[in-house]
């Protein structure tokens, strides 16, 4: 049976402890970050796994919404190579 993003609930969600290795230097200083942003390392870890593991559904969902855009939207006019580079 494949893993599921959607098998924790609002209450609860299985958790699995596993092993790192990292350096020392490198693991305080994200303590230090993650501190700042009132949350833990384990957390910011769990959030980027999370994204991680969604990285090519996320990916698909953005191609869908280009998709479904495509051909609905209108500028007025052509835009420049720097107009459609800004960000």
């Amino acid at each position: 049976m494949t893993p599921t993003l959607s098998s924790c609930t609002q209450l609860w969600c299985p958790m699995k402890n596993i092993t790192l290795s990292a350096d020392e230097a490198l693991i305080e200083a994200a303590r230090v970050r993650a501190r700042t942003e009132h949350s833990t390392l384990n957390e910011q870890f769990r959030r980027w796994l999370h994204d991680y593991a969604r990285r090519d559904q996320q990916a698909a969902e953005a191609q869908q919404v280009i998709q479904d855009l495509r051909g609905r939207l209108r500028v007025g006019r052509k835009l420049t190579r720097d107009e459609m580079n800004e960000r």
